[in-house]
């Protein structure tokens, strides 16, 4: 396994992060255990979630994913040692008012309801899972800062901001003397290369770690013509991107068969040449989708390749102003 700084800190995290979403909704539990088991004995310690994670098919499953990983980790205590464990706070966790976004109010109320959820006594990046236009940063950065001084968490990140919201956050944390956001989740693959013009180059600047989200394009990536029966592939809005999408994919999955590589495979490998990414989050359902996912870390794709994976998923252009003006 190969590890990076997270950002401009000085933790290290693996290459690939463990994203947890499947586990409750497509894996059972037992079988999220083993993947996280096998993941330690890969040397992957990133391991990513949500609170609102759980309730992708039963919406009264909200938590079930922390609660997961929570009795994985109370299994056996020494695990929590050796895991950077990440969870986000935004979305609705209950029916009342405040039960949702950033106020100092829920941020409190949701990190105490994570822990105990997770079963730890600390979250080590704790993610806003989206802007909130109605709280004002200072209030954010409050409440944030109040959780580091408790020790319930050790760093900020975000996830789905744009580069204008990650440069505010910046300078008002600066303002407060405190360290800010150190990491921005965004989605991010050959399939949607839209924070090309404007977040990979804020986060360069600023020092903000990029982990990268859905980097096999929502199931697109992975070879979907001739895989279109199992988990999530099965979903409608995936069949429909599929057939909007299907001269492109055609055309990928052609050229992985000329270099011998599986689609996934390539779609993750493209993912880590960019230097700026910190971690692709990788979603296994069964440990030989983790095993294969870990794989990527020994492709170098030719710049040939590169050039050819351009052609057919191109981007916007490049960075923002010169992407669309002179």
């Amino acid at each position: 396994m190969e590890y990076t700084f997270l950002g401009r800190t000085g933790l290290k995290v693996s290459k690939l992060c463990l994203g947890t979403m499947n586990f409750g909704p497509y894996t059972t539990e037992q079988d999220s255990y083993k993947i996280m088991n096998r993941a330690i004995e890969l040397g992957i310690n990133f391991f990513d979630t949500a609170n609102v994670y759980g309730a992708m098919l039963d919406p009264t499953k909200v938590g079930e994913t922390e609660k997961i990983i929570g009795r994985w980790l109370s299994e056996d205590k020494s695990r929590r040692d050796k895991i950077v464990l990440a969870t986000k706070v935004y979305g609705k966790m209950g029916e009342g008012v405040n039960d949702s976004k950033l106020s100092a109010y829920h941020i409190k109320k949701a990190c105490e309801d994570s822990l105990k959820r997770l079963q730890t006594d600390h979250i080590d990046l704790y993610q806003m899972h989206h802007i909130d236009r109605n709280t004002p940063w200072d209030e954010i950065f409050q409440a944030m800062d109040q959780l580091i001084t408790e020790g319930k968490i050790i760093y900020v990140g975000s996830s789905n901001f744009a580069a204008w919201h990650l440069t505010e956050a910046f300078y008002k944390a600066k303002e407060r003397h405190s360290l800010g956001i150190v990491s921005e989740q965004s989605i991010y693959s050959l399939r949607n290369r839209a924070i090309e013009l404007e977040v990979i180059p804020a986060c360069k600047s600023l020092g903000i770690g990029l982990i990268a989200w859905s980097p096999l394009g929502g199931g697109i990536l992975c070879g979907v013509l001739d895989n279109l029966k199992e988990g999530r592939r099965l979903r409608e809005p995936l069949r429909k991107s599929i057939e909007n999408l299907k001269p492109q994919i055609t055309a990928y999955e052609n050229l992985c068969k000329e270099i011998n590589m599986k689609p996934a495979d390539v779609a993750l490998a493209w993912v880590l040449n960019n230097p700026v990414i910190t971690s692709p989050i990788i979603g296994p359902r069964t440990i030989d989708q983790l095993e294969e996912n870990v794989k990527a870390l020994e492709i170098k794709l030719s710049e040939e390749v590169l050039t050819k994976l351009d052609e057919i998923w191109p981007g916007p252009g490049g960075h923002a102003p010169e992407a669309y003006a002179w």
